[in-house]
């Protein structure tokens, strides 16, 4: 029942504060019980003890739990594709709230899963490594059903030379879109390896330009004179698009159609964090909303309409974000086409960012 904990400075370890609720149980078992009962967000945990290894996914199943096997017993991770260089295979994929206990001689179920599932549909667009899957699903399939989802709405575009996609994420996306299309594939931009793998991660915005700057060149050869598409995961805060827009418009593109492979970011992540650092205001969507309404105070019913991609004001905040970043046209992923493209009931999703429809 003894831990320690670091809670100083008036600021919240949540590693430490989970590993202080779980000490409140009279057992592993109970102790992450009460966690799950508890916390509103995600939390899956690993928990070594002498005896063994408790493994727990979070309560909707948001992030993913996997169990490998191989000759030398049990690994566990997040990501399926991380036991492929290890001679591991899959064992199992933990259930939503799911507690396993895993010794080198076997798994014992510890508690059951759960039935409500809500998988952060964010792994398939954005996140996700591209060899991984997810509850079955594979990640750079998922994307190239969006590409092409993508471009079966896009017949009106024409005179393209090439269709471009922004590393990583945006390359499965756009590889759809130019195989549905029948338009060539091209990688106007090469990735500069040795920088952080995501630019989101540094919580600093100037180390986040910095970041998104050094790891994206643009391969002039390719883009002198060209008409493209070019295929990005999201838009979050709107600056490193633009910025790359910018690199292609000075190395001579003639005109650029982007394409985000889903629908625009209206609410923050409550749950895991990635859309937003430190005011609702760092999503591009809301800035453009304030501006549009000449307030910060918006009603539900108002962010629905900015959310449906059928309403005026949906089509007017698309516009001046597309003043913004430089683009001669932008247009997102429908939610629906999405949903259709990861292949899952929408039910068992969390499309919080979009929709604001998922379980606290």
């Amino acid at each position: 029942r003894l831990n320690f904990a670091e809670l100083s400075a008036s600021r919240i370890n949540p590693t430490e504060l989970v590993a202080t609720l779980v000490s409140l149980g009279d057992s592993f078992r109970e102790g992450i019980e009460l966690v799950q009962s508890k916390v509103k967000g995600s939390c899956s945990m690993l928990i070594l003890t002498p005896e063994g290894i408790y493994a727990s996914r979070d309560k909707y199943g948001r992030t993913p739990v996997v169990v490998g096997r191989g000759g030398d017993g049990y690994a566990i991770a997040t990501e399926s594709s991380a036991f492929a260089n290890l001679d591991y295979r899959v064992e199992t994929e933990l259930k939503p709230a799911q507690t396993l206990f895993i010794t080198a001689d076997g798994i014992r179920e510890i508690t059951p899963g759960g039935k409500r599932k809500q998988i952060c549909s964010f792994m398939w667009v954005y996140y996700g490594y591209p060899s991984s899957c997810y509850e079955g699903v594979n990640v750079e399939d998922a994307r190239y059903r969006c590409g092409c989802a993508l471009a079966c709405r896009d017949e009106d575009v024409r005179d393209v030379d090439l269709v471009a996609g922004v590393p990583d994420s945006g390359v499965g996306h756009a590889i759809g879109y130019s195989n549905s299309r029948r338009l060539p594939y091209k990688r106007a931009f090469v990735k500069y390896t040795p920088t952080w793998p995501r630019s989101f991660m540094p919580q600093n915005q100037k180390m986040r330009d910095l970041v998104a700057k050094m790891k994206l060149l643009p391969n002039e050869a390719f883009i002198r004179g060209s008409r493209m598409v070019l295929l990005d995961d999201s838009i979050v805060r709107g600056t490193q698009l633009k910025d790359n827009i910018v690199k292609l418009t000075e190395v001579g593109a003639r005109a650029l159609h982007i394409r985000i492979a889903c629908p625009p970011l209206i609410y923050p992540c409550v749950f895991l964090n990635f859309s937003t650092s430190r005011s609702t205001f760092d999503l591009f969507t809301r800035r453009v909303i304030k501006e549009l309404e000449g307030t910060e105070e918006f009603s539900e019913e108002l962010l629905r309409q900015y959310a449906d991609p059928d309403s005026p004001k949906h089509a007017a905040m698309v516009e001046v974000m597309r003043r913004r970043i430089g683009a001669d046209t932008l247009r997102f992923q429908r939610l629906e086409d999405l949903v259709r493209a990861i292949g899952l009931p929408k039910e068992e999703l969390c499309t919080h960012c979009w929709d604001n429809s998922s379980y606290l």
